[in-house]
């Protein structure tokens, strides 16, 4: 089926399949305008009717018009109700002039090309500062991020592209929207899924953090931290909430309507959690961002040497001190630094002291930098974050949102390469509109009259020239020995480019009076394609050098602080480079350069920004701006050009595809030449012949009007083609359902005859039944009448015998009762005798028994009568105590002699110990039991061997290291501790290794190395000795890493009942170069229990130290990466699993023990 019996299927299915359904009603771009949507079609064009259109749509909310596929943005200064969801679904694969002017439309037609044509997008957005270009890149990639694929990556890839902005934003902007330039190259897949991105940023206007113009205030950043941090924070940073206790901060524009710096501050630190930033590194920001706060408040006072010469003192040390603990820097190295210059010239070193101006020259320098490498490495660090990991070719949208033209009152070195790469990009946009326009008409053999519009080169070269460039000259300046300032620079700049024609100043030629005020003495004007700037020089050779002085740098890189390494490298001692670094100007002309070159390689779309006031507010329209503006931006020379050619372009392939249904010459196919057929089309539908041109390969549409002539009938084309379809499809579906019906009835026919045929067999069957029981049951009935006759005559026989048998043993059972009887009254009587006589002889012996008791007791009387009359003069003066002691030793000895048949066992786990029997035996019968344990404990110890001793001592130093600290240590106490899992002395295997270690192996097991890449571990002998740690191959016992234990730093390992455990090694060590090891094994107690033990063991190594956490850091090679542990098992199975969330993450799922 072709592509129009596809859309018109589509059209029937989405109406619901009824004839009487309508078409959607799309809005054009000619439909209910206000004023004129595209310029093109201005009638009649001047630039008073241009800016009249203009104000007309921007009172009516419609800030978006078009120059043929150029859009022109009116900044609002307010909201409007144009960027919903709704608004998103209405412009998505939409043509571009099918719906009213938006930029939604410019996005979906750069998407659509980059995913359906393979085509690389570039959308340039220009214009002055305020008018907009900012937001304008915003709703591009939001849109973008709305209409591209869905899914948990891709959603998180989009995320961190979106929420890239607000860190930037945070770090570079300030009142004044021109403090930082940012170019972003959006990767896509081959489906249009975003993948990653690269950011680049150009020029950040670092002089303000030291100084900003009046009006205006710092970064902010810096008002966003004091504001929206808490105070534990603010406590941590050494920092005050008062703006006025900063030298850095400007205080009449600290506090402005409308921006609530705390809520900033948090959607700042929530965007920096979604790019992927650790908590460490936000924490490392902050401190260098309150660091620079701190610098500004170190003032110097002067002071006179003996020699005569002036040096710098820093008046107050606690501002410097409190930044020094903050950066982790010695506070003699810094002070030092700021009073002191070395200056080295090939084998030479000079020292001099700095003076009070230059200390605070360096003291601003060295926050500038400070500042500018921050935001440098906070652009490089999103970057790695949101890069795409694929390697395979991708396809690139770029969205430049870059400084805009700038003329203020005060024009300095900033503004100046501001003005020149706003002068590149109105020159790209010469080169790829206006003369490509022109160029493409001529290639295509079309008639054409050429315009003449401003080419801007000549003022580029001004600039650029690697000659005579101001660029040029000014490096030049720099680096020329002897006393540089910027008066000679100003006349070297009247030297050389005295004659040029867009360069004035008070000694050019081009100066009409050397009396005019409006060009002073100490400033040069040039004539720029936006107007005339006039720039003042001083300041221009400072901040073109950038200098920071070799000891600032080296200073800074002594620091203990994580990122001041990384942003000082130039300072490392052991690599210092003579070479004089790039002046600002030309490293931003390098990145100009790259930037025009990467333009060139794409497809451009292009959005010019216009703000109608000065005022910021809505609602004005100030004529005199917007016209400059539109003077500048090469507005009217861009509709002159679109007017006087054509409107609307493309192959004929296409465009004979597309409409070729609206002939019948052409439809459904064309044999012939695609050119010959759009020619037969066209004369067919009698289009005026002013209204189009053949090219060679194109054709050429004059006016919108035609095409949308064109595009009006194609639908009611297709409305046509989608009725017929409706009308062949209900037949079709009519008729199938009638031969269905009528199978069915034929169906139904069958099965209901059938069904007769068999319920009247089951009749027929129920009735012969019927009569067949009937039948039997007579039958039966009157066998059973036989039967029970029979039945009653046996019964009658039955009963007589019965009764005659019962007789006779009744007569028999009688006669033997008689005869029992008769038994048993002969055993009774002779029992009664034998009973008599029994206890007769009972009496008796009771009798003699009490006599012999009674002459007992009487003998034990008179006995103990002459006892006590021979005793009783001893007994009369101490009787009571003696029978206390007698009592008391006779207790005693029966308690022992008690306890020594009760003892408990000889095991040391036994504590059961008997009851004591007597209150006052507490202390005694305590004192026994721990004596009898210590005994019995000392008796067990007695039967260790040394190995078995050994074993122990393992044992209770794992119990010391992790007990109620890991949740693995519990289900370790029963299994021994082996050493040598591996029998690698016995194994053949491994003969080579153990060759090949020379120490006695103390531990040798299989673990899993974990890599950073994925998270996945590969299988490695680990081995243990006094000196070293050894990994090596499983498969070939290869040795891979061979760690001495001295280089060993610390140990990681989690809470939780995993066995992940970090190796961490000494920085600066030989072994430490490939960073740590990340290591998982199955007996992790026995091996942090070893390690420790060697270290403790060991006299000329430091104890090592075993951090258990559930997160920490390892550094693999340059890159630190946070281990997590948490809880919860993995998608399949119930072991532990490592999963790489991002670049700087590895996260570790436990399973949740019961």
């Amino acid at each position: 089926i072709n592509y129009v019996t596809c859309s018109c299927l589509h059209l029937y299915f989405c109406s619901g399949g009824t004839p009487t359904a309508k078409m959607e009603v799309k809005t054009s771009l000619l439909d209910n305008m206000i004023g004129v949507g595209d310029m093109v079609l201005l009638e009649p064009l001047s630039e008073d009717s241009f800016l009249d259109n203009l104000r007309k749509r921007f009172d009516h909310n419609e800030i978006y018009t078009y120059i043929g596929s150029v859009v022109i943005s009116m900044n609002p200064y307010r909201s409007l109700p144009i960027y919903t969801p709704d608004k998103v679904e209405e412009y998505r694969n939409r043509n571009f002039y099918e719906l009213s002017p938006h930029i939604y439309a410019l996005a979906d037609e750069a998407y659509r090309s980059l995913r359906d044509q393979d085509k690389d997008q570039c959308i340039l957005i220009t214009g002055e500062s305020g008018a907009g270009k900012t937001e304008a890149s915003k709703l591009v990639m939001s849109y973008v991020a709305a209409v591209c694929g869905k899914g948990q990556e891709v959603n998180k890839v989009k995320e961190q592209l979106l929420q890239s902005n607000p860190v930037l934003e945070g770090e570079s902007k300030t009142l004044h929207p021109n403090s930082g330039g940012k170019y972003m190259d959006i990767e896509f897949d081959f489906k249009g899924d975003p993948l990653g991105g690269v950011i680049s940023n150009y020029l950040l206007e670092k002089s303000r953090v030291v100084k900003q113009p009046r009006g205006e205030r710092n970064f902010h950043i810096f008002y966003q931290l004091l504001s929206g941090a808490s105070d534990d924070t603010l406590k941590q940073l050494k920092l005050d909430r008062d703006f006025s206790k900063y030298n850095y901060l400007s205080l009449d524009s600290a506090v402005v309507n409308g921006l609530d710096d705390a809520a900033n501050f948090r959607t700042v630190r929530n965007a920096m959690q979604i790019v992927g930033f650790m908590e460490d590194e936000v924490q490392s920001v902050l401190e260098l961002v309150a660091a620079v706060l701190k610098l500004g408040n170190i003032e110097f006072k002067p002071e006179s040497r003996c020699n005569g010469t002036d040096e710098s003192r820093i008046k107050d040390k606690n501002d410097l001190k409190e930044m020094c603990e903050l950066l982790g820097i010695e506070q003699s190295v810094l002070e030092r630094a700021f009073s002191y210059r070395t200056v080295e010239a090939k084998m030479e070193k000079v020292s001099t002291t700095l003076n009070v101006s230059q200390a605070y020259y360096a003291r601003d320098a060295l926050a500038k930098n400070l500042y500018s490498r921050l935001f440098t490495w906070l652009v490089s660090r999103i970057n790695e974050s949101i890069k795409a990991q694929a390697k395979t070719r991708h396809k690139v949208m770029g969205v430049l949102d870059i400084y805009g033209f700038e003329i203020f009152e005060d024009n300095s070195f900033e503004q100046f390469i501001i003005n020149y790469c706003n002068e590149k990009l109105q020159q790209i946009f010469i080169e790829l509109t206006l003369r490509e326009e022109q160029e493409e008409y001529v290639r295509e053999g079309i008639e054409w009259t050429n315009i003449e519009y401003f080419n801007n080169a000549i003022i580029c070269d001004l600039i650029e020239n690697n000659q005579n460039g101001i660029l040029a000259m000014l490096d030049e300046e720099c680096l020329r020995p002897g006393t540089v300032t910027d008066e000679t620079f100003l006349d070297k700049l009247n030297t050389i480019c005295a004659e040029h024609q867009h360069f004035e100043s008070r000694l050019s030629k081009n100066s009409k009076f050397l009396t005019d005020h409006s060009l002073p003495h100490n400033c040069f004007r040039i004539q720029h394609y936006a107007g005339k700037v006039l720039y003042r020089v001083e300041g221009f050779v400072d901040k073109n050098n950038d200098l920071l002085y070799r000891d600032l740098s080296q200073a800074m890189y002594k620091a203990n602080h994580s990122l001041i390494k990384q942003l000082f490298p130039e300072g490392n001692p052991a690599k210092v480079n003579l070479k004089r670094p790039l002046t600002a100007g030309s490293q931003f002309k390098t990145s100009v350069g790259t930037l025009m070159k990467n333009l060139q390689t794409k497809n451009p779309n292009y959005i010019r920004c216009i703000k109608p006031n000065d005022k910021k507010a809505s609602h004005i329209f100030t004529d005199s701006l917007v016209r400059h503006q539109v003077r500048y931006l090469g507005l009217m020379e861009n509709v002159r050009v679109r007017r006087a050619g054509y409107a609307f372009r493309q192959a004929y392939e296409p465009c004979l595809e597309r409409y070729k249904m609206l002939c019948k010459k052409t439809w459904p196919h064309w044999r012939g030449p695609a050119r010959e057929g759009v020619e037969v089309l066209m004369a067919d539908l009698q289009v005026p012949a002013e209204e189009f041109s053949y090219g060679r390969s194109k054709i050429f549409i004059r006016n919108p009007r035609t095409l949308f002539f064109l595009e009006e009938r194609r639908r009611q084309c297709l409305q046509d083609l989608a009725t017929l379809i409706q009308k062949i499809y209900r037949g079709w579906k009519c008729r199938s359902q009638f031969l269905l019906l009528k199978q069915s009835q034929i169906v139904v026919a069958a099965w209901y005859r059938r069904f007769a045929q068999q319920k009247k067999y089951q009749n027929i069957k129920s009735a012969t039944t019927v009569v067949q029981s009937y039948t039997r049951g007579w039958q039966a009935r009157k066998l059973l009448r036989e039967l029970k006759y029979q039945k009653r005559c046996e019964e009658a026989v039955t009963t007589i015998a019965a009764f005659w048998h019962g007789t006779q043993a009744r007569m028999e059972l009688r006669r033997l009762k008689q005869e029992a009887r008769n038994k048993h009254a002969v055993t009774v009587i002779w029992a009664y005798w034998q009973g008599t006589k029994a206890r007769r002889e009972l009496r008796r012996l009771k009798e003699e028994a009490r006599r012999k008791h009674a002459v007992a007791v009487i003998w034990a009387y008179w006995q103990g009568l002459k006892v006590r009359r021979e005793y009783r003069k001893f007994f009369r003066a101490n009787a009571g105590k003696k029978i206390y002691d007698f009592t008391i030793q006779r207790i005693m000895q029966k308690y022992f002699l008690g306890l020594k048949t009760t003892l408990p066992s000889m095991s040391p786990i036994d504590k059961n110990w008997p009851a004591r029997p007597y209150r006052f035996l507490d202390g005694v019968h305590t004192e026994l039991r721990r004596i009898f344990h210590l005994w019995r404990c000392k008796k067990y110890r007695g039967q260790f061997t040394e190995e078995r001793k050994a074993v122990y001592e393992e044992k209770l130093e794992a119990s010391e290291i992790f007990k109620d600290k890991k949740a693995l240590y519990p289900s370790s106490v029963s299994q021994p501790f082996k050493g040598d899992y591996l029998e690698i002395s016995k194994n053949p295997k491994y003969q080579k290794l153990n060759s090949a270690v020379d120490e006695k192996v103390l531990l040798a097991d299989v673990v899993n190395k974990i890599n950073r890449a994925n998270g996945k571990g590969t299988a490695r002998i680990f081995l243990l000795t006094k000196k070293s740690v050894v990994l090596a191959d499983q498969k070939t016992g290869q040795v891979k890493a061979s760690v001495p234990l001295p280089d060993v730093a610390s140990v990681s390992v989690s809470t939780q009942s995993d066995g992940f455990f970090a190796l961490k090694l000494k920085e600066g060590s030989a072994s430490a170069v490939k960073g740590d090891f990340l290591l998982s094994s199955e007996h992790l107690i026995e091996i942090i229990t070893k390690l420790h033990r060697i270290g403790v063991t060991a006299a000329d190594r430091e104890q090592l130290n075993i951090d258990i956490s559930d997160e920490f850091l390892v550094q693999f090679k340059q890159d630190k990466v946070c281990v997590k542990f948490i809880q919860g098992g993995p998608k399949n199975g119930s072991g532990v699993s490592c999963k790489r969330k991002n670049n700087r993450l590895l996260e570790v799922s436990v399973p949740t023990t019961a």
